[in-house]
């Protein structure tokens, strides 16, 4: 079972991988357009913007979700280090637990703003709501909660990330 859970977040990570490039890449596309349309054509569109800035919030999220899988998000890891094992193991249940209730946070919380604002339209884009812009905070939530989950089952708390996951350009 926790084998078949696992095999899950793996593919579950992919997608948000893919999801989270695709999203990078439309950018790369888009604010190239609105500059072109600008200042080429002298007839700024008014889509461009929005749209980068929408998927600029897809991107933030999924790229959370990824990095926290990945042990590369923000963490300080002075306080692991001196621990001994069983406080070190303690220490680890204790974070991903605040990490489990802070995203079960954004889960529900997230879903109220949602719904909130779910009728609310855009101007730039009649067809897509606020609500819908604010989607990827209840998503970004439950995706975080079960990787959450995930490396509790493992207890995989403290990882170094794999040295070609981070960058080797020197400090010096």
């Amino acid at each position: 079972m926790a084998r078949l859970f696992r095999r899950a977040m793996d593919s579950l990570y992919l997608v948000c991988v893919v999801v989270g490039c695709t999203a990078l890449v439309l950018i790369s596309a888009v604010i190239p357009w609105a500059v072109f349309t600008r200042y080429v054509l002298n007839s700024a569109a008014s889509w461009p913007e929005p749209l980068a800035v929408l998927l600029m919030i897809v991107l933030s999220f999924l790229s959370a979700v990824v990095c926290y899988r990945e042990h590369l998000h923000i963490g300080v890891g002075i306080l692991p280090a001196l621990l001994a094992e069983p406080w070190k193991s303690a220490l680890g249940w204790l974070l991903e637990i605040c990490m489990l209730a802070t995203n079960l946070f954004m889960v529900v919380w997230g879903i109220k703003l949602v719904e909130a604002t779910w009728y609310q339209s855009i101007a730039e884009f009649p067809i897509v709501t606020a609500g819908m812009t604010y989607l990827p905070i209840p998503i970004g939530g439950a995706l975080t909660v079960l990787f959450v989950i995930e490396r509790l089952l493992t207890q995989d708390f403290f990882r170094q990330p794999e040295p070609e996951t981070v960058s080797q350009i020197s400090t010096e």
